[in-house]
């Protein structure tokens, strides 16, 4: 089997902002995505996974993966993504180099 060269964009953000981010993927011609629970610590206080009220369940963590076929768009949904949602929010946006099988299950631009 041969291995193809894609990338990842992940982008770690409040909860609230997951539906609008996802449009971002889909207009950008991308397949899919996967959509996780995440934690961790920033630079101002930790993120908790558990443990949280319900009622403020919106300002939990997700953390977004979407895997492309070009770094043209892996790149365009990263700068949507931060234009238009973390412009009054916080959050991280990053690219890796991944090798998949099957490329033409991951779209792109």
């Amino acid at each position: 089997m041969t291995y193809h060269k894609a990338k990842k964009v992940v982008i770690i953000a409040e909860k609230m902002l997951s539906e609008k981010i996802c449009r971002i993927i889909d207009a950008s011609g991308a397949r899919g995505y996967t959509v996780v629970p995440a934690g961790g610590r920033g630079a101002h206080h930790k993120h908790y996974t558990s443990e949280r009220a319900s009622v403020v369940d919106d300002f939990a963590t997700v953390r977004i993966e979407v895997v492309v076929n070009n770094k043209t768009t892996a790149e365009e949904i990263g700068n949507q993504v931060v234009e238009q949602c973390f412009d009054k929010y916080s959050g991280i946006v990053y690219l890796e180099d991944v090798e998949v099988l099957r490329p033409g299950k991951f779209g792109g631009k």
